[in-house]
Order: C-alpha cells, then sequence, then structure tokens
C-alpha cells in the first residue's frame, strides 16, 4: 500500500496496485480512525476494465500527426472512404423535419426497424429489432440480456477487444478458447468442447473475423451450431462485416445454417464498416423476442434512442443499393492482397490470407527477439512511425493487428517502412 499526500488537509491519497492497475481511494485520518472512513471512488466493476487497445493506439497515433509526425496508422478499423453521398443528403434532409428534432422510441425508428428485418438473414419482423448506439452497445446489451454472475462465456481467441470486457461488465466469466494461423484462427467444436463447463452460459462467435479476417465455411458453422444446440448454449453472433468477403469465400449466419439455433441466438451488426459510417453510430441487434423485448427493457433506461438523423441515414444505407460497398470492397480487396505479400516478404513474419473484413494478423514471434509483442508495436512506433495493435489487446501475444483500411499509398509507405526497419533490429 503507498500513500501521498493531497492538497487538502488532512487527506490522503492510497493507492492499492491489483492486476497491475491501481486503485484509488480517499482518506480522511484527522477526524476518526482512517480505516473506518476507508471510501472507494471507482467500483470494482469499472476499474477492472481496461481501454480499449485499437482506440488507444488510433489516439496516440493522430496525436502524433498533430505534432507533426508523419505516423501512418495501421490501428482503427475504419474505412478511409467517405460515408456514401446519397446516405449524407438523407440525413441533411432528416434535419430539417421537426418530427426528428424530439423523442422517438427507445428501439429505433418503425421504418428503419423494419429495414432491417427485411434485409435480414433470416425470417424476423421489426419486433424482433433494437437500434443501438454503434456496435458496441448491442454487444454490451447481448451479454447484460443473457448473464447472471459466474456465468461462463466461450470466445474463440484472437477475439475483438470489446467481448470479454463486456462480459466482465456483465458480471460473466470470459474464457479464451485459442486458435492461431494453423487452422486459420478458425476454432474446432474440439477445442469448444475441451473449454465448456456447467457453468458455460454463451458462445461468442464473429465471422468474418475481427481482428484476424477469418471467415467460417458453412459447414463449419454446421458444426459449431450443432454443437451448441446440442448443449443448450446460447450464441451471439456478430456479423458486423457481413458484406466484406473475397475470392471464393462467402458469409453464411449461423441460425440460418442452423435453424434450431435461431431461438437461441442474438444477431449484432450495423453500418459502421460496411458503409464508411463509423462516427454515425448505429447498430442494432435482432433475435428472440423475449431476449430483444429485455435488451429493450435495459435500452429505454440506457440511452432511450439513438439520435434520429442518424437513424435517417442508416435507412438511406439500409435501403440503398450497394453499389458504393462495392467500390470500396474492391479497393479492400486489393489492399489485402498487397498488404499480405509485403508482409510475408519480411523474414520472421508469417501472414495468412484474411477471407473477409479488412484486416491482418501476422504472426511476429520471429522478430520479437527477447521483447514481447507489445514492445514491438511500441518499437514500430517509435523507430518507424507506424502504428499497429499488440496481439496481447486481442488475447493472442505474439502477433500484430494491421488494419488495411487505409489508402494504398499510406498501405505500401507503412509496411515499407517496417520492411527496412527489421534489418536494423539485431539478433
Amino acid at each position: 500500500m503507498k500513500t501521498g499526500a493531497m492538497s487538502h488537509p488532512g487527506t490522503v491519497i492510497v493507492v492499492v496496485p491489483e492486476r497491475n492497475r491501481s486503485r484509488f481511494y480517499w482518506l480522511f485520518p484527522a477526524r476518526c480512525g482512517w480505516q473506518d472512513q476507508l471510501m472507494r471512488r471507482i467500483s470494482q466493476r469499472i476499474s477492472g476494465i481496461a481501454e480499449s487497445a485499437t482506440l488507444a493506439v488510433d489516439a496516440k497515433a493522430k496525436a502524433l500527426r498533430a505534432a507533426g509526425r508523419p505516423v501512418i496508422g495501421f490501428g482503427a478499423g475504419e474505412p478511409d472512404f467517405p460515408t456514401p453521398d446519397h446516405i449524407v443528403e438523407a440525413a441533411a434532409e432528416a434535419c430539417r423535419d421537426p418530427r426528428n428534432h424530439k423523442y422517438t422510441p427507445a428501439g429505433g425508428q418503425p421504418a428503419l426497424r423494419e429495414a432491417i428485418a427485411h434485409a435480414s438473414a433470416q425470417p424476423i419482423d421489426a419486433g424482433q429489432v433494437i437500434v443501438t448506439n454503434g456496435g458496441k452497445q448491442a454487444v454490451y446489451q447481448a451479454f447484460a440480456t443473457l448473464l447472471d454472475p459466474g456465468d461462463e462465456v466461450l470466445i474463440p481467441a484472437p477475439y475483438w477487444t470489446t467481448y470479454p470486457e463486456a462480459v466482465r461488465l456483465a458480471g460473466g466469466v470470459p474464457v479464451d478458447v485459442v486458435t492461431d494461423e494453423s487452422t486459420g484462427y478458425r476454432v474446432g467444436v474440439e477445442q469448444l468442447e475441451a473449454a465448456r463447463t456447467a457453468r458455460t452460459r454463451v458462445l461468442v462467435m464473429c465471422s468474418p473475423s475481427n481482428p484476424t479476417g477469418a471467415v467460417y465455411s458453412r459447414e463449419q458453422l454446421a458444426e459449431i451450431g450443432g454443437w451448441a444446440a446440442e448443449n443448450d448454449l446460447m450464441v451471439v453472433t456478430d456479423e458486423i462485416y457481413q458484406h466484406l468477403v473475397y475470392g471464393d469465400a462467402e458469409f453464411h449466419s449461423m441460425p440460418v445454417v442452423v435453424p434450431e439455433l435461431a431461438d437461441r441466438t442474438l444477431v449484432l451488426s450495423g453500418v459502421s464498416k460496411t458503409f464508411a459510417m463509423t462516427g454515425w453510430r448505429v447498430g442494432w441487434m435482432y433475435g428472440p423476442r423475449d431476449l430483444i423485448g429485455a435488451a429493450l427493457n435495459l435500452q429505454s433506461h440506457l440511452t432511450s434512442n439513438v439520435c434520429n438523423i442518424a437513424q435517417a441515414a442508416a435507412l438511406a444505407a439500409v435501403t440503398g443499393d450497394l453499389s458504393a460497398v462495392a467500390r470500396m470492397r474492391e479497393a479492400f480487396d486489393r489492399r489485402r492482397r498487397t498488404i499480405v505479400e509485403m508482409l510475408n516478404a519480411i523474414p520472421g513474419v508469417v501472414c495468412p490470407e484474411p477471407q473477409g473484413a479488412f484486416y491482418v494478423y501476422p504472426s511476429v514471434k520471429g522478430l520479437l527477439r527477447g521483447r514481447t509483442s507489445a514492445e514491438l508495436a511500441t518499437f514500430i512506433l517509435d523507430e518507424a512511425e507506424v502504428a499497429v495493435v499488440p496481439g496481447e489487446a486481442f488475447g493472442t501475444p505474439g502477433y500484430l493487428r494491421f488494419s488495411y483500411a487505409l489508402s494504398d499509398a499510406d498501405l505500401v509507405e507503412g509496411i515499407t517502412r517496417i520492411q527496412k526497419l527489421v534489418p536494423t533490429m539485431g539478433g
């Protein structure tokens, strides 16, 4: 325990290290026994949550660029394209409609919920849809709806950084099921069964995957979904990258492939990745009526309705044609092939070719040379002015995640800098 004097007389602050995090307490020893006056300022639930590593890397890269440094950022999963014009125009028009200046239903505008239901891969109606403030709110609400304290959640790793933190916020216990490049970062039933216990409640799936770009085949989803149904598990499936698949890969939705799971599955998605709308903050979740009803009760207290202007933009996105999406996907595909080729040309790097999303997740174990991958990422930023996210953020040290949702020129320049840096690192 450490103490440090504060500016207020008779007051000190006690810092108690716990799992590499500091917990802060106020003390008032002047009036009475300080042990009796120890007051926690931050709850255990919140003090145990880690910052989003991807957003932290992106923020650091932007700060360095603002300071005049020529940093190239591969950190954030954010398309470099502007939101398509017809979507922006729909929002501008919505601004002028006084109806959008007022509260609207907490679960979303009826027209948008209907459009999402119509566009979904399985037969649902608008009453099974909730519009959320981005995909992250949908993730949080899914786990808050499904979990009681101590319930375990199987999460294939590498995983998106928010999954385990959202599970912990809901009182659950995240259980990593680790995969690697030898299986294309895809988990199998044997691994899942080995991780299952009597406390297992939920399985998380994400295909196409963040951070690896892995896409599960119909056969793989059928096997995993059948196993989940047999073991009475609930499923949370993140389908936000469904329109971003390449080559021969095809997107499949687990509750469509395994219909008996439809009543046990919450599907999460949104407009941010497909339509270059990360800043608009519109996501959604859909599933069985009882689960959606419970999640809607939570949202009615948590945020109420999503911004009506952003919902109007999302409606234009969901109901419009996908020609702009096709152009973005073509660019992502080109960049995908370029970055894989360039990374695999670096001795010590093994980069599988992703089938979806806009990330590569190479093994850099051959470059560590006594460093962790987190230390390697810091070294690359300091020496080459290239920002990447280390595998520690995704549950698998020894890897780096690169988003290729940046310009072709920046992509080539950034990887070229790393290619030049590696020979100077020593053995």
